[in-house]
């Protein structure tokens, strides 16, 4: 039996049938331009990608067509699916560890979209589709905060009033929680050691940093929501707060054209009028000044947290790079350790200009600190907090 993971967003759905004893995927695809009046859905068996263009008017016609063309492909998810794993972005101080969804579950997620607005809603609406769709098997929530709910209260706590704080769930919740623990069991698994001080740097559209400690994190980069900390693709990440009464007073910006800015029209994109890497670095090859700056901020904003963890962890074996940039743009991850060998970091050129799917170390024998690429699988881990819950639940 496998678990169907799903992951879905405010026009797209990604989803996973996956095997979790030996961690593949039967299957995987991508219903996208929901609402459109173009949709797509891609199916990639083992490779055999297939593909359907048609208007897809709402989220559960998207999975309901794929749901058909796995059929059609002989994967009938009724008879192949133990249960359903829905990556949810945020869990606010309720939800900590993978939650079995009933109604009353489905509910609380819902209102906690006020922390997530751009997340929670269409992962509540993915939810309400597949449970339509499946009926018949467990559907469980895997929280993207879960990983960092235990961290240090001095990480944690904003320095706003504290009763204002607690009446509203002011702190700092972290995301990207399944990639980073994933990410850092891993290193410790490949490098065959226990008990590891590390840095994750989970660098895509969304990017986020994380200090490690023996398993356990201490900080992260995001806070209440995921707009604090590393600039993004789209996302500001840290910013002045003043600069929102600013705009406020100054721009008569109100709140959610504020949020737009922020949210969707800053990081890469602000700057430079792209959130791509590829076509970022293509733009700097060609001499846009525009392009150079917006990548100059990026390293310096990641250069800034990977010198604050490492002070926080007072000794660091590791340093991860995951998620797409971090995978694959190599000129990130030079210049991000440029001139660290004081400190004991040191790559190696020709390890980290080599292409890979596969964990990696991209240091030099010389580096005191180990510096890895590591391929995050967020699906596995979600696929696998599924069928551990059930197994359990099961069992009880």
């Amino acid at each position: 039996m496998s678990i169907l993971v799903v992951n879905s967003g405010s026009s797209s759905i990604k989803f996973q049938v996956v095997n979790t004893e030996n961690g593949t995927a039967v299957a995987s695809g991508l219903v996208e331009q929901i609402g459109e009046s173009e949709g797509r859905v891609v199916l990639d068996l083992s490779g055999d990608e297939s593909e359907k263009k048609l208007e897809i008017p709402d989220h559960a016609k998207g999975l309901q067509i794929a749901f058909d063309m796995l059929a059609d492909a002989g994967v009938d998810l009724g008879d192949s699916v133990s249960a359903v794993g829905h990556r949810v972005v945020h869990g606010g101080e309720v939800f900590y560890r993978p939650t079995l969804v009933d109604d009353k579950v489905l509910k609380k997620i819902d209102e906690l979209s006020s922390l997530a607005p751009l997340h929670n809603p269409p992962n509540v609406l993915g939810i309400e589709v597949a449970r339509t769709q499946l009926p018949d098997v467990p559907h469980v929530a895997v929280f993207d905060t879960a990983f960092f709910h235990g961290l240090p209260a001095a990480a944690a706590t904003y320095a706003i009033d504290r009763d204002i704080a607690r009446q509203h769930g002011i702190r700092r919740y972290g995301f990207h929680g399944t990639s980073h623990e994933y990410v850092s069991q891993q290193v410790e698994q490949f490098l065959g050691r226990d008990g590891l001080n590390q840095i994750v740097l989970h660098l895509g559209n969304g990017a986020s940093a994380s200090a490690i400690r023996a398993g356990s994190p201490i900080d992260t980069s995001m806070g209440l929501t995921p707009l604090e900390g590393l600039v993004m693709g789209t996302r500001s990440g840290d910013i002045d707060p003043g600069v929102v009464m600013h705009l406020r007073r100054s721009a008569d910006m109100d709140v959610d054209a504020i949020d737009e800015l922020l949210n969707r029209r800053s990081g890469l994109k602000g700057l430079s009028g792209i959130n791509d890497f590829r076509a970022l670095q293509k733009r700097i090859d060609d001499g846009d000044s525009d392009a150079s700056l917006a990548y100059d901020v990026y390293v310096h904003r990641l250069r800034k947290y990977i010198g604050a963890y490492m002070l926080e962890l007072g000794h660091l074996d590791t340093i991860t790079f995951t998620a797409g940039v971090g995978e694959n743009a190599a000129s990130v991850r030079a210049d991000a350790l440029a001139n660290l060998s004081g400190f004991g970091i040191e790559v190696d050129e020709e390890r980290n200009a080599q292409r890979s799917k596969h964990a990696r170390v991209i240091s030099t024998d010389a580096s005191a600190v180990t510096v890895l690429v590591v391929p995050t699988n967020e699906e596995l881990a979600i696929a696998r907090a599924t069928d551990a819950l059930v197994r359990t639940a099961n069992e009880a």
